[in-house]
């Protein structure tokens, strides 16, 4: 009998009120405990911070713990439900940080979803904490609050939905031409999907080196005479290179990779035939994929990856970010740049000893992972 994990999570949840707590890391069992680490002795620690802010650091977990923050508008599958009703996924969140990484995360949920606040919000709790990893906010907020935030901000901000995926598709693909014996400059790239980690895949890409990118988004082709882009749609059509127009089905002929970030059974091995020899497919929508393995490899697919466990190639980003923070913190390195996430790309990609078609990126629940990743941000 398969278990339904939609009534034994609603359980558990239930039973354990809550998937975190807080542990002391110091002793108290007695008055010298008790003096020491809090009156009168914490005040020495705290007269060293006032006169060396940057020495918070030393004497409080400030250098080990991120923020986790959302306000709701993107989780998972389930859209736009409010920051508090997402507590749960940014609880988990907090544990595969902690897990993997061995980073303290402190989940937040906002009540408001207005950008201007949130970036208000996050600048005045930030003083607390070592990074900030932005979660399940939506597109194209998502853009201008990472981005105002990088620049009010001397610690780290990373948002995952972007990045964490861009990350483990770039490992993927690095492997994936090596074993069709294609180069990142000469294919064309397929995106579906104009959202967060659509046009992050695509800066990230190009940043590694692809030259003709196309993304699609819900109405068509991104292209020079659209005049419904937005800012942060509209770098994009300088990689279109033949400034395609059409719709996805159109722009897939003779490409040689698909990334689809946008929704279930979007394309067939129709398709997939009409694209170049040997192609790639990601297919990355979940829980459904945007087409299933099965039918890919029908349409002559040569490599699959989707965002699902139960099939080779999981693209999770839990391979990238717990061993990013843990990097960028030890380091401490105040701004995440393009070269630190092409660095854990690469290093995932390494990982991988002898890649096959089925496997093209590390195993997601491998823990040896995190520290390869944290080594690689060091000396990016």
């Amino acid at each position: 009998m398969s278990t339904n994990y939609y009534e034994s999570s609603l359980i558990e949840h239930k039973k354990y009120a809550g998937k975190v707590q807080v542990s002391s890391r110091v002793p108290l069992e007695t008055r010298d405990d008790m003096s020491t680490y809090y009156s009168p002795g914490v005040a020495q620690p705290c007269l060293e911070i006032a006169k060396n802010p940057e020495s918070a650091y030393d004497y409080t977990r400030k250098g080990r713990t991120i923020a986790v923050v959302s306000d709701g508008t993107a989780v998972l599958g389930l859209g736009n439900i409010w920051g508090l009703a997402g507590l749960p996924v940014m609880e988990w969140k907090a544990i595969l940080f902690k897990e993997f990484g061995g980073v303290d995360a402190i989940p937040l949920v906002l009540k408001t979803q207005d950008p201007d606040e949130i970036i208000s919000i996050v600048e005045n709790i930030a003083p607390t904490f070592g990074g900030i990893n932005l979660e399940d906010i939506s597109a194209p907020n998502c853009f201008y609050i990472e981005d105002e935030l990088k620049k009010r901000l001397n610690i780290p901000v990373f948002h995952d939905d972007q990045h964490g995926t861009a990350i483990v598709v770039l490992a993927g693909l690095i492997n994936a031409l090596k074993l069709t014996g294609k180069e990142i400059w000469s294919i064309k790239i397929v995106i579906a999907g104009a959202g967060a980690a659509g046009l992050s895949i695509a800066k990230l890409l190009q940043a590694y080196g692809a030259k003709h990118i196309i993304i699609t988004d819900s109405k068509w082709a991104i292209h020079s005479k659209r005049t419904d882009l937005n800012q942060y749609k509209t770098p994009r059509i300088a990689t279109n290179i033949d400034d395609q127009s059409g719709t996805l089905a159109e722009v897939l002929v003779g490409a040689d990779v698909f990334v689809g970030v946008s929704r279930p059974n979007l394309i067939s091995s129709n398709e997939v035939r009409t694209m170049n020899q040997d192609p790639i497919i990601f297919a990355l929508s979940n829980p459904e994929p945007e087409i299933m393995p099965e039918e890919a490899y029908a349409g002559g697919a040569a490599i699959v990856a989707t965002g699902r466990s139960d099939f080779p190639n999981q693209v999770n980003n839990v391979l990238a970010f717990p061993g990013l923070f843990k990097g960028i913190l030890e380091a401490r390195i105040p701004q995440i740049e393009h070269k630190h996430l092409i660095a854990v790309a690469k290093a995932l990609a390494d990982y991988v000893k002898t890649p096959t078609k089925d496997e093209i990126i590390p195993w997601a629940l491998d823990k040896a992972v995190a520290q390869v990743v944290a080594d690689a941000v060091k000396k990016a």
